[in-house]
């Protein structure tokens, strides 16, 4: 399987295992998921990477303000805003993870086969940080790390009708892809299983997910687990990965995606985040 041109955000590269890297965190909405088939994927609305850049333009209620570069660099969350001893880094764009680089194999899926088309789709995305699809507006992300953990946040503007039908996608996953095999370069076989996760009620929409890939990395069996959270704010979007070889980091997504859709609704409506964490239940 070739590998993918570089966009602005990626994911990992984890300290203790070079092999392995991770990314992005955790949570859900708690909406329904769907049969994948063609069919019934066009039926729901349900976009695939390609069907989202696709989707005319549509916005139903224009936005409190539109979300500047400036605007999304304010937006992201600061070391005050997670606990737990996170520290900025400033290459979160160059993070990479080889154990999602892989192809589906199709015989996992007997019912149906347009199932490998989306599993294939979500660990392209993961590795090419391209959950809700390429943004239509302003972009900008960070990172920070602890320990072999890593946690990345994106904040970005997009086309609202293509943002909605993303996250309607990447909802009907923990059935689509609930378990399936990948098969990397060298032919190591790793398994891959998507779970659905809870996320904040926070934003005006919101999807989760829970991924883990048990394979190999540095000659030794490895799991990488990614916690991911995506929360919509009128056009605009926050999207939390966290995790690593040594788990999942569901406190600190929740945590994140809290603090960042919190910190994104300032900045649209016109203000400047303050530079201490808002107290939230």
């Amino acid at each position: 399987m070739s590998r993918r041109p570089s966009h602005p955000v990626r994911l990992l590269a984890s300290a203790a295992a070079a092999g392995a890297l991770l990314a992005t965190a955790a949570c859900s909405d708690g909406g329904g998921s769907e049969n994948a088939s063609d069919t019934a994927a066009e039926q729901a609305g349900v976009a695939r990477p390609d069907a989202a850049k696709q989707t005319p333009t549509g916005s139903p209620s224009a936005s409190p303000a539109a979300l500047t570069e400036s605007g999304a660099k304010a937006a992201l969350l600061t070391e005050a805003d997670l606990e737990g001893g996170w520290n900025q880094v400033q290459d979160a764009d160059k993070w990479r993870d080889r154990l999602l680089v892989g192809e589906v194999d199709v015989a996992d899926f007997l019912t149906a086969k347009s199932n490998a088309t989306d599993c294939q789709a979500l660990l392209d995305a993961l590795y090419d940080d391209g959950l809700l699809g390429d943004p239509s507006g302003p972009s900008a992300l960070t990172g920070f790390e602890q320990g072999d953990s890593r946690l990345l946040e994106q904040v970005a503007g997009y086309d609202r009708a293509g943002l909605d039908a993303r996250m309607k996608w990447l909802r009907t996953l923990p059935d689509t892809c609930d378990e399936f095999t990948a098969t990397g370069s060298g032919g190591a076989e790793r398994t891959v299983q998507v779970t659905e996760a809870s996320v904040p009620d926070v934003g005006d929409a919101r999807t989760g997910l829970r991924v883990t890939v048990q394979g190999n990395a540095d000659g030794g069996p490895a799991t990488l687990t990614l916690d991911i959270a995506t929360v919509r704010v009128d056009t605009s979007a926050v999207t939390v990965m966290g995790g690593g070889l040594d788990g999942g980091q569901t406190d600190s997504v929740e945590q994140a995606v809290r603090q960042g859709t919190e910190r994104l609704r300032t900045v649209l409506d016109g203000g400047t985040p303050s530079p201490q964490p808002t107290p939230m239940d």
